[in-house]
């Protein structure tokens, strides 16, 4: 069969992106969101596993198509996706397939190299930093590139797989400075969570029994400290899980219920109001990269991170934020103190801010994605 390629015809495959939120659907819809604006020479397709056409979908335009093969029986969705996914590759000929989850990597690979057809994976954090099994690894190892978001989780990926650190490239997580800007801290907010004349810790993150890796109960454990050089200090947690009980206990153990707030469940357009009450947001967590450290810089709010993860790269190794060892109160507790007592050039929203849009705003994002997808052309 002759192959046909049509010049920047791009494919993309993932297991869903509008039934559930995630860092990982937030990623793709940036990814969509700057395809959209590239040359419109550029057009793809979209199978989305788990997504049925009910979904909100602000994405479909002239170049971007969307097919659903969400079903009752995940098999038979599976099904239905893999023969789409046969007729797809042999009648249009894609320039490149950009599988879009290491868990559908496998039927990708089947699927694309009998057909001489090159396929680029992407993948976000801990998915891949524990070895695959052999399917996923061999998938991995005939990918004519890997994408991911962060340094650290290139590094363990490549450790945990056997894979060819040079195969693998960056494309950071983006931060929209147009959603995410400084202001004034919402009177009603400072109300209703009894903020007057407080300085404010606050984190963002799922209090998941499973997830303690975010260092909640870190951050907990340094309010004492903290409260002797600031008393008025308030530690706002954004958030909600089964880990929520054991948190309450611990700040109850430790004296320091009062300062701690429980948030609950915020929907991400409160967000920015929510960060602007900050002082400071503070996450000694293991992440793959942390799009939180984006979202708070650039609404000027000074960052704290553990020192062993991708936060490496939104806080620039240090240059932007506070790193520190992620499950060490003491060091929790002093990189706080520092960042409230304000003399840090860290501490300055309005360079903090630039800085952040500079590197990891839409249009850096937009410039290093169509440079990614020119070098698949080549």
């Amino acid at each position: 069969m002759p192959i046909n390629k049509v010049p920047n015809n791009h494919l993309f495959v993932f297991l869903e992106l509008f039934t559930v939120e995630g860092g990982i659907q937030s990623y793709i819809k940036d990814i969509f969101r700057v395809y959209q604006g590239l040359n419109q020479t550029c057009k793809a397709e979209v199978f989305l596993l788990r997504d049925s056409p009910a979904c909100i979908n602000i994405f479909a335009s002239v170049n971007l198509k969307f097919h659903y093969f969400k079903s009752k029986s995940s098999k038979i969705g599976r099904l239905k996706l893999a023969i789409a996914l046969v007729r797809y590759l042999l009648q249009k000929r894609p320039q490149q397939v950009f599988c879009g989850h290491i868990k559908l990597a496998g039927l990708i690979q089947i699927l694309c190299q009998p057909l001489s057809i090159s396929y680029t994976v992407l993948t976000y954090g801990k998915e891949v930093w524990e070895p695959l099994n052999n399917t996923e690894r061999r998938a991995l190892a005939s990918a004519s590139a890997i994408w991911t978001i962060s340094r650290y989780s290139r590094d363990r990926a490549c450790a945990a797989n056997g894979i060819d650190p040079k195969k693998v490239q960056m494309l950071p997580c983006a931060i929209d400075g147009e959603k995410f800007t400084p202001g004034e801290k919402a009177l009603e907010l400072i109300q209703k969570y009894g903020l007057n004349n407080a300085k404010v810790l606050m984190t963002v993150a799922r209090l998941w029994s499973g997830d303690i890796y975010k260092g909640v109960d870190v951050t907990i454990r340094a309010l004492p400290q903290i409260i002797q050089v600031f008393p008025e200090v308030k530690y706002l947690v954004i958030g909600r899980g089964n880990d929520q009980p054991r948190l309450a206990q611990l700040a109850k153990d430790l004296g320091v219920s009062d300062p701690l707030i429980f948030a609950g469940f915020i929907p991400t357009e409160a967000l920015m109001l929510h960060y602007r009450l900050a002082d400071a947001y503070i996450m000694p967590s293991q992440e793959g990269f942390g799009i939180v450290y984006l979202e708070a810089m650039a609404c000027g709010v000074p960052v704290l991170s553990g020192d062993d993860d991708g936060s490496a790269d939104p806080l620039q190794d240090g240059k932007l934020g506070w790193r520190v060892q992620h499950r060490n109160p003491d060091a929790v507790a002093a990189a706080c103190i520092e960042i409230l007592q304000g003399q840090d050039q860290r501490c300055d929203g309005k360079w903090l801010r630039e800085q952040t849009i500079a590197i990891f705003g839409i249009q850096a994002f937009q410039q290093r994605l169509q440079q990614m997808l020119q070098s698949t052309n080549n």
